[in-house]
């Protein structure tokens, strides 16, 4: 059952893995709006970042299953 926990959860997993795609083609293009450094921190930090929430919702909402 998906709980409010869960889909911020969620939520926040979805939102980190855009950040991570748009990321990548920004550093694609060749010349990246915020910068390389800037673009490849938010890059580094989005993709674990997707991961760990993505198994914090899935782990909330098994745990609220009947």
């Amino acid at each position: 059952m998906l709980t409010p926990k869960s889909g911020v959860f969620l939520l926040g997993s979805c939102i980190c893995a855009i950040a991570s795609v748009g990321s990548i083609f920004e550093l694609s293009s060749g010349n990246p709006e915020l910068g390389g450094l800037v673009t490849g921190i938010i890059l580094a930090a989005t993709i674990p970042l997707t991961g760990v929430l993505f198994v914090a919702a899935v782990a909330d909402a098994r745990a609220n299953q009947k």
